[in-house]
């Protein structure tokens, strides 16, 4: 993976999560891909649960802005850095820890967030 694969990948997730496409978030991720919405638990496993586990609580339509970049690489991992901002001023910063397969796709996904506190 380069810095340019892994941004296009989080173009491409940002998108996926701003449309909710089942087809656009599937193609983000290995058929048995494993995603952490945080460090501790049981990750959710498989591209058919991951986009399941999307479509659950949708955010509302432009209710929101995203926007990440990858921070360190090594080999086919990376972790990405950015932030996302809600329209009622949450803010949440996150680091994503992430591996891919040959053809690029999410293998896994491990999210750590903490938020911004609101005045």
């Amino acid at each position: 993976m380069t810095p340019e694969r892994v941004q296009a990948w989080l173009d491409a997730y940002v998108e996926a999560w701003r449309t909710y496409d089942p087809d656009q978030i599937g193609a983000l991720f290995a058929d048995d891909a494993s995603y952490a919405f945080h460090p501790w638990g049981e990750p959710i496993r498989g591209v058919e649960a991951i986009v399941s586990g999307w479509l659950q609580e949708p955010d509302p339509p432009d209710s929101w802005e995203a926007s990440y970049r990858p921070l360190l690489m090594e080999g086919n991992r990376a972790v990405a850095t950015g932030q996302t901002r809600y329209a009622d001023g949450q803010v949440f910063w996150n680091i994503w820890v992430l591996g891919f397969d040959p053809a690029g796709r999410c293998t896994e996904f491990v999210e750590w967030y903490m938020t911004e506190p609101i005045d």
